[in-house]
């Protein structure tokens, strides 16, 4: 990945993503594992965003039908191997402690988008995750093969749809996007960009603890230019 500090010229860091981040044909089709409240919401926006989505359960998909009908009209309930087949992205929104519960082998080649948190009163003890500066590392470490990126998981669930705006709205939300392979994190870029915030590259995995629960921009309201800064000042040194 890039390794020279954010800036203006940054083409991340535009207003509008350039052409080659808004192409629909780079990314129609978007698989989510997790049908609870952060799965069904990114759904939602995707489905609105004009991509296929499909949802995967803990089960069969014939357990999460009701719910994905429900709570993401457009999307479509679907068993992994199913989803995962043709997906053009991949979602985590499990929680991190089920992990496991993720077919590894399934995410071979795929842009995987991580949007988990550690949280120890939920999870557990998670020796593998505890003390560490970025969970994301240990995440693509475990999914070898997969070019994770970390996004949306400094934003509430109950923010994704209410927060989201059209480009140039003085209200519109910035969210960070972190990975290490330039077309996966463009591809994340511009789903961001599509579902209605502006996406600012946070960096590569190494850096991405500062989306995480504790850091500065965890759960925060920001526009493009406040998370820049943050990005710019608070960010680990970049490797």
């Amino acid at each position: 990945m890039r390794t020279e500090s954010s800036s203006a010229s940054d083409p991340s860091l535009q207003a509008d993503p350039p052409s080659h981040l808004t192409n629909e044909a780079e990314a129609r089709t978007v698989a989510i594992f997790g049908a609870g409240r952060v799965g069904t919401a990114l759904a939602r926006v995707l489905v609105d965003a004009k991509y296929d989505v499909r949802v995967v359960g803990s089960g069969p998909a014939s357990g999460i039908d009701l719910i994905v009908s429900v709570m993401a009209p457009g999307a479509v309930a679907m068993d992994a191997a199913a989803a995962v087949t043709g997906a053009d992205i991949v979602v985590l929104a499990v929680p991190l402690h089920r992990i496991d519960s993720v077919e590894f082998a399934l995410l071979q080649d795929k842009v995987v988008v991580d949007v988990m948190n550690y949280w120890e009163p939920i999870d557990g003890s998670l020796p593998d995750f505890a003390g560490v500066q970025a969970t994301s590392p240990v995440v693509s470490d475990l999914l070898a093969g997969a070019r994770v990126v970390k996004a949306f998981n400094h934003i509430g669930y109950h923010d994704i749809a209410t927060d989201s705006r059209e480009t140039g709205h003085p209200e519109r939300r910035a969210l960070a996007v972190a990975g290490d392979h330039d077309e996966a994190v463009a591809l994340v870029l511009e789903m961001v960009h599509r579902v209605g915030f502006d996406a600012v590259y946070a960096g590569s995995l190494a850096q991405s603890g500062l989306l995480e629960a504790g850091g500065p921009i965890f759960g925060v309201r920001l526009d493009r230019a406040e998370l820049e800064r943050h990005v710019t000042q608070d960010a680990p040194a970049r490797r």
